[in-house]
């Protein structure tokens, strides 16, 4: 029902029929294409404007977009995580939205200085196979997880942008020193590399591992399908880092030539259909209150009250994360 759920909001929805403009657009995008390609087409058909997107890393594409500059072709930059977006904000590369774009949204969904917006919502969790890792064995954080009970159990996506914003919320809360620390001793742990958190997911239920860090919104496209997926997940301790709630966002380049179909972009992915379309059918959480919830989520304030509180605006550092990434041997 779900997959469906797009094209009949949005057809049903009037408010950007005939606002065709003469101009073309550059995505930067490090979403994956199967989650961003369907709204983009939406766009195109419902205003006219083409949208020409590059995929890759997060981290990837915020890195050359810094080595671009003023010269980049890109509009627009939609990541996965909010540090990524603090870092070209902090290299003084993005434009600031005007205010009437989320002026009615929650402060968790926008930046301190308007110059990213959340596109919708989402929670780290700890994925765990139910068959081989019963609930008495759970850690009860992220940091038990280096633990010898867990050794060759554990995956990670180092490379994966969601990880590395985790990782820098974990320097943030409890310093560099641990979460160096921290890295090297998982990696000693003989923690398992994958590339991204849909080969972590499956690779717990093909038994490769009994635990993945991942974020929230994989699995239920397993189980969506297979409601006996070999697969579950669950949060850490109230509080625990591990929990840590992010935002995918997406943010106007202050060298954009099209600036004003650029926010139109941006407006149109805060749409009622668009935010129905990332809740039901991308199992992330909506920015928009007024849209139809996804029973295969955790209620947003059980989320939430789980989750330690993060300035997302404090997860800039992007650099400093990937040299201690490095440094630990994980990239």
């Amino acid at each position: 029902m779900y997959k469906h759920l797009l094209a009949a909001t949005v057809a049903a929805t009037s408010l950007w029929a005939g606002t065709a403009a003469a101009a073309d657009l550059t995505v930067y995008s490090g979403r994956g294409e199967s989650f961003v390609r369907p709204i983009v087409q939406q766009f195109e058909r419902d205003t006219g404007l083409s949208v020409d997107v590059r995929y890759g890393g997060t981290s990837e594409l915020a890195v050359l977009l810094q080595e671009e500059g003023s010269r980049t072709p890109a509009d627009l930059f939609w990541g996965q995580d909010a540090g990524a977006m603090g870092a070209l904000a902090n290299a003084g590369l993005l434009a600031t939205l005007p205010e009437h774009v989320y002026d009615n949204l929650p402060d968790i969904y926008t930046s301190r200085t308007g110059e990213w917006v959340a596109t919708s919502g989402r929670a780290r969790v700890l994925a765990y196979s139910p068959e081989r890792a019963p609930e008495t064995e759970h850690p009860e954080s992220v940091f038990d997880l280096v633990n010898e009970e867990y050794r060759g159990r554990v995956s990670v996506a180092p490379t994966n942008g969601s990880f590395q914003a985790f990782v820098t919320a974990m320097r943030v809360e409890h310093g560099d020193d641990r979460t160096l620390e921290w890295l090297q001793a998982l990696r000693d742990n003989d923690a398992q590399v994958y590339r991204n958190n849909t080969t972590q997911v499956i690779a717990i239920a093909e038994g490769e591992v009994d635990y993945a860090l991942v974020n929230n919104y994989y699995l239920p496209r397993f189980t969506g399908d297979n409601p006996d997926y070999p697969v579950r997940q669950k949060f850490f301790t109230s509080g625990d880092i591990g929990n840590m709630v992010n935002v995918a966002g997406i943010a106007l380049l202050d060298a954009s030539d099209n600036q004003d179909a650029a926010v139109q972009f941006v407006e149109y992915l805060l749409t009622q259909s668009a935010q129905q379309y990332f809740t039901s059918v991308v199992n992330e959480y909506s920015v928009r209150s007024d849209v139809i919830s996804n029973p295969d989520l955790t209620d947003l304030s059980e989320v939430l009250a789980s989750a330690p509180v993060i300035d997302l605006d404090d997860l800039a550092d992007l650099d400093g994360t990937l040299e201690l990434l490095r440094e630990a041997g994980w990239l």
